[in-house]
């Protein structure tokens, strides 16, 4: 047993800002095993609280201590149906690792790291572990998983025709939802608006956190479980949610996310060179502008660049503006870096690939020359009393103002729900701040209609997106089946 967190290899800083190949490069089969080896297995585990998804986590990671990695992945599966996006990009450090008992001394068990570990091992050995069908989301424990030749679906509700479930939005949330209901047997189609399925995972995470031949690997998987994934179908323009219900679906599970980017509403915010993170990082990932001329798509990224925010989204986007050959980029965030809602992890790799950090500091006017950024004007920021969140609230400091030179900046300050399909649907409800309105198992207001992630909490985190689409294909189950 080792008592020290076993260290994840990664790129040299110095190599990984000329390219965007993956930083993190995974554990070895021993340092699994090492880092295994830290668990206490404890009797009443506390990281179980902490996984969205409920998978069992000192049940996968004795597995790994003893070399049965095949298992190890076999039990992660019968939860999870993305674990080497999960095992990537999920904030366990606020999560599962969070409430791990060795937290408080060595530093918790690396689950995140664990599970990468074996699904991309999975990988490698070019197997395929699929877990076989649940008899019902809500009936327990799932069997063990098995090879895809070995799986026979349900196929049979009270001798009549299987019911066909509808999924807006291929995400997170939604390829959860569409796998959990694909085991259980239900015939589901998801409907994806851009030209490749993977939502966010796609559009908004770069390819040196999430390479895309994973995540393709993932959808194929959530794939051979029956789901079929249809793309370039707006749902709300290209065919209307009662217009599905016409077409026989029972269930329609909307996980759209949250895509309609926020500004700051300032001075300047309309002169070239200022993007949203969602534009910015949509032309990167999904469009491919990182690999320029390959791809020759349009994006300007000069000298210097300013990132406004302090999430991941903000640490994603100053880490890309740096690959893009950007000589100076800074991230200009309103609080400080205690209050970051970055993983720890982005920010220590934005800050050892050289990014620099502008905290305390609001920008009030963006300043330009021939139609182009040229200037930022900002404020800088004290700290008053915790707001809603629970985090000390920024507020200006007078007469404080500064001007920074840039040419280029990126607002990634959040976003909010995409309104195409909400102003189609009449009677689905939304929430003040312009979400779906759905319960604690994702029903909406609409007879069969259920929703989850992004569109209903706001943006948040993939694993809790996944943890909606969870619930709701249970309750989903539950209103076909009337059980």
């Amino acid at each position: 047993m080792s008592k020290l967190r076993q260290e994840m290899p990664e790129q040299p800083a110095r190599e990984r800002i000329h390219n965007f190949n993956e930083v993190a490069l995974g554990y070895s089969e021993r340092q699994a095993q090492l880092e295994a080896s830290r668990c206490l297995q404890c009797p009443k585990p506390e990281c179980l609280k902490g996984c969205p998804v409920e998978i069992d986590i000192p049940g996968f990671i004795k597995l790994i201590k003893e070399g049965d990695f095949a298992g190890a992945i076999s039990l992660i599966k019968e939860k999870n149906n993305l674990p080497a996006v999960c095992g990537r990009v999920c904030p366990q450090e606020t999560q599962c690792e969070e409430l791990c008992v060795l937290s408080k001394k060595d530093g918790p068990v690396a689950i995140g790291r664990l599970e990468r570990f074996v699904a991309d091992w999975e990988m490698s050995h070019k197997q395929q572990v699929i877990p076989s069908p649940c008899s019902s989301a809500s009936g327990g424990r799932s069997p063990k998983a098995t090879r895809r030749d070995e799986i026979k679906v349900r196929g049979e509700f009270n001798n009549k025709q299987q019911p066909r479930v509808a999924v807006i939005g291929s995400g997170p949330a939604g390829l959860t939802c569409a796998a959990d209901l694909g085991r259980m047997g239900y015939p589901v189609v998801v409907f994806e608006s851009l030209s490749q399925p993977g939502g966010v995972l796609r559009y908004g995470i770069p390819e040196f956190r999430l390479p895309k031949k994973v995540l393709d690997r993932e959808i194929e998987a959530v794939k051979n479980l029956g789901v079929d994934v249809r793309v370039n179908m707006v749902i709300g323009l290209t065919k209307s949610m009662e217009e599905l219900f016409q077409e026989g679906f029972q269930a329609i599970f909307v996980g759209t996310g949250a895509g309609l980017p926020h500004f700051m509403g300032i001075p300047g915010e309309n002169l070239n060179g200022v993007y949203s993170a969602n534009e910015f990082l949509t032309r990167i990932n999904l469009m491919k502008a990182y690999l320029f001329p390959e791809y020759d798509t349009p994006i300007k990224v000069k000298e210097r660049v300013a990132v406004v925010g302090g999430g991941n989204v903000a640490m994603d986007s100053a880490r890309c503006a740096l690959r893009l050959g950007a000589k100076e980029v800074t991230v200009v965030y309103r609080r400080s870096e205690k209050e970051m809602p970055a993983r720890r992890e982005e920010v220590k790799h934005a800050r050892e690939e050289g990014i620099k950090f502008k905290l305390l500091t609001v920008p009030i006017r963006i300043l330009g020359e021939d139609g182009w950024v040229r200037e930022i004007e900002c404020i800088r920021m004290g700290l008053g009393e915790p707001d809603e969140s629970g985090r000390q609230r920024p507020i200006p400091i007078k007469g404080s103002e500064f001007r920074m030179e840039m040419d280029t900046a990126v607002i990634a300050i959040g976003q909010g729900a995409n309104p195409l399909l909400l102003r189609r649907t009449p009677g689905l409800r939304l929430n003040k701040r312009g979400y779906i309105e759905a319960d604690e198992d994702g029903a909406a207001s609409l007879k069969g209609v259920f929703a989850g992630g992004d569109i209903v909490t706001g943006a948040a985190t993939v694993i809790s997106a996944m943890g909606a689409g969870k619930r709701a294909a249970r309750a989903i189950d539950k209103m076909i089946t009337n059980t």
